[in-house]
């Protein structure tokens, strides 16, 4: 069947990593449409960032970086990263004329001949190589312990936070390991009843201030994983924890005085293996993301492992497919090299 449209290139998301790889591909001559297409399920611009809660201001966020071929600037440290960042990427994809189609829900990316063709709901294009640059926003991540569905109260994720209101008064057990469950329950802890912060693992506590390097580090222990095939940990979880002066403070006060994983959920809040309970009102599961690959799920990409065999950014699998924003690009640090380097070995493969 005929697809609706023809593109040598098309790019899935217009977050960091696909503004990124439009961007390159626009300073390698592909002409806008007919060249290549950006389809992006967001309303506007921004990306996930667009869906950060209110109280994530950018002084909070661990690291804005460039996109290429513009500064982000110095904003006011006190605005909320969500607004900051849509306003960038909005003007980033206007100063450089770039062909982002929204709101446009790829469903899928099947191979046909010597295409790949990605359709949506309404319109497919036939691309000779297509760059997935999805994220992992649209796939939190929710564990299951025993007696999940037996809890009274309520249970959220990271996802789903709008700001404290829901918490006032409430006794709260904050559930994950990463930066937004750190952030999040010093936010929470002023107006909670009570709260209780749960990780699998103790966290692991670092003085100095994040960096490029602190990043790349973080970065490269995902490159291992993807390169063997295995399912990515976010960077985030690899990612030891910043003792700014707020946590210093959230330590010393003994709001992040951190306790092993329970064994259960009971009707009324947690239990561990030892017996102790922890009454709960609202259970906030800050778990993390997975890809949100859903939309390949018709090349049948998964290796042994249980992930996709990647080297850099190209599918071992299918060579005319790229991830970046995908395991180790997965941050605002790998996903502008991300998208330059798919690029880069997207040209070779088109003139092959």
């Amino acid at each position: 069947m005929k697809a609706d449209h023809e593109v040598d290139v098309a790019v899935i998301g217009a977050g960091q990593a696909g503004l990124s790889a439009a961007y390159h591909l626009r300073r390698a001559g592909f002409a806008n449409e007919a060249g290549f297409v950006v389809l992006d399920h967001g309303k506007r611009p921004g990306g996930a960032w667009q869906y950060r809660w209110p109280s994530l201001v950018v002084e909070k966020v661990h690291g804005i970086y460039d996109l290429p071929g513009m500064a982000f600037g110095t904003p006011d440290p006190k605005l909320p990263a969500a607004d900051v960042v849509s306003e960038y990427f909005g003007r980033f994809e206007r100063t450089y004329d770039l062909p982002v189609h929204r709101p446009v829900d790829v469903l899928s990316v099947s191979a046909e001949g010597d295409r790949l063709v990605v359709a949506s709901a309404a319109e497919t294009w036939a691309a000779r190589a297509v760059i997935s640059a999805t994220g992992t926003w649209d796939r939190p991540f929710w564990p299951y312990y025993p007696g999940q569905e037996t809890f009274r109260g309520r249970q959220l994720h990271t996802a789903d936070y709008t700001g404290v209101g829901d918490f006032r008064g409430k006794r709260v057990v904050v559930v994950g390991g990463g930066a937004s469950a750190v952030q999040l329950l010093l936010e929470i802890a002023p107006f909670a009843r009570s709260t209780r912060w749960v990780t699998r693992r103790p966290p692991v506590w670092r003085e100095e201030p994040f960096s490029e390097d602190w990043g790349r580090e973080a970065v490269a222990k995902v490159d291992r994983r993807v390169r063997e095939g295995l399912p990515p940990k976010s960077v985030v979880s690899v990612t030891d924890l910043a003792v700014t002066p707020e946590v210093r403070a959230g330590l010393d006060a003994g709001i992040l005085d951190r306790h092993p994983m329970f064994e259960r959920l009971t009707p009324d809040g947690v239990r561990w293996a030892d017996g102790t309970s922890e009454p709960a009102d609202i259970i906030l599961w800050a778990t993390g993301f997975r890809a949100a690959i859903d939309h390949l799920a018709p090349l049948r990409l998964r290796a042994s492992g249980g992930g996709i065999r990647m080297d850099g950014t190209r599918v071992v699998a299918e060579p005319r497919l790229h991830l970046v924003g995908y395991g180790p690009s997965a941050s605002t640090v790998g996903a502008n090299r991300a998208g330059r380097a798919a690029v880069t070995e997207i040209r070779r493969l088109l003139r092959r």
